[in-house]
């Protein structure tokens, strides 16, 4: 199936919906309020961890802004986290486009509005495996799925989304949105997407590098309990 172009984007896009799903979560109480200062009526869909700050950090006021991500979606979160931010609502509102009739019907019929920012930063594989008594379970449990997945989604439509890894840049984020009124440029989404796709990059090479020299018995060394045949 041939790939279907694109011929009319916007310039300038203004910022109505955010989705915050981070680890590291300075920062957050600097982000916050400016982006409510910035572009009233903006809101933040979250999740867990995430969600728990935010509420912190604007008391009584949370309730107004902030949305937890499994509202958003209507799928609850899993045990443990393990499912958070995958979806079809979710993948739907980053990817969508602006000018493509097909996209904004399916937004409608799934009853999502346009995610314009994405501020995601990852699990800390690379720290975690840095440490002389890491084990395999340990380094594959933090390996993160759902934020790679959210900063590929929207690093690719860069022509409407912003994707933001860094809370250093969450100060950049906040001048671009006070310059330009609450809005973005397309240069400023573009660096957003190089940036993005660069730290999604390093983050699953540290992950190949890291098990591309453990054995399997590394791993059977793991575990109390290893079965030599799986029941069905």
């Amino acid at each position: 199936m041939a790939i279907r172009g694109v011929s009319e984007i916007d310039e300038l896009v203004h910022v109505k919906h955010v989705l915050a799903s981070v680890f590291d979560k300075s920062g957050l109480e600097i982000l916050v309020p400016g982006l409510l200062a910035r572009c009233p009526g903006v809101k933040i869909i979250s999740t867990g961890g995430t969600y728990s700050a935010l509420q912190k950090i604007l008391g009584e006021d949370a309730e107004k802004y902030v949305t937890p991500i499994e509202k958003f979606t209507r799928n609850p979160e899993t045990e443990g986290g393990l499912v958070k931010t995958l979806s079809r609502e979710k993948s739907l509102a980053l990817l969508a486009e602006t000018y493509c009739a097909a996209h904004q019907n399916d937004l409608r019929t799934a009853g999502v509005p346009p995610i314009d920012v994405v501020i995601c930063n990852l699990y800390p594989f690379a720290e975690v495996v840095a440490k002389p008594d890491v084990t395999p379970e340990m380094a594959r449990g933090n390996i993160d799925i759902g934020g790679p997945n959210m900063l590929r989604e929207a690093g690719k439509n860069f022509l409407r989304c912003a994707s933001i890894v860094d809370p250093a840049d969450y100060f950049v984020l906040l001048d671009e949105l006070r310059q330009n009124e609450g809005t973005m440029t397309l240069a400023f989404r573009l660096r957003c997407m190089k940036k993005a796709f660069d730290h999604v990059a390093r983050y699953d090479r540290a992950i190949a590098d890291h098990f591309a020299n453990v054995t399997p018995e590394q791993v059977l060394g793991c575990y109390d309990t290893v079965h030599r045949k799986a029941e069905n």
